[in-house]
């Protein structure tokens, strides 16, 4: 019995991976966990491009409705969204020639998040 209490204490100690972005006007909601498997990063000297994956324990569409009202408040100007049947819902946005895409779809578990995005960098002179 105490064998079961100790590996119960571990596991809810165990520090979990902190959210990542490589874009600073990307946030990343809070209860959403990188998952480095199903992402790329690309930087070279004159584009930075990223497709990162997150998944969580929320709600699917009241997810995409927070992540648009934070993507706009940080200035990502909404373009279009599109939902299928079976069930996964695409966000596109742009802000100063950066496009951004983010696609959430559900499994019997998580939720999960996808989130393509690029830009061009200021090549120094």
């Amino acid at each position: 019995m105490w064998i079961v209490a100790i590996l119960l204490a571990a596991c809810a100690t165990k520090p979990t991976r902190p959210t990542r972005s490589e874009f600073q006007d990307i946030p990343v909601p809070n209860g959403l966990t990188y998952v480095p498997d199903r992402s790329t990063i690309i930087e070279s000297p004159t584009v930075k491009a990223a497709r990162l994956v997150y998944r969580g324990r929320i709600e699917l569409e009241s997810l995409a409705v927070a992540i648009r009202a934070t993507l706009e408040s940080n200035g990502w100007r909404h373009l279009s969204s599109t939902t299928s049947s079976n069930p996964t819902t695409t966000q596109v946005y742009e802000k100063g020639g950066n496009s951004l895409q983010v696609v959430f779809w559900e499994t019997w578990w998580y939720t999960y998040v996808e989130v393509t995005a690029s830009r061009a960098l200021q090549v120094a002179k």
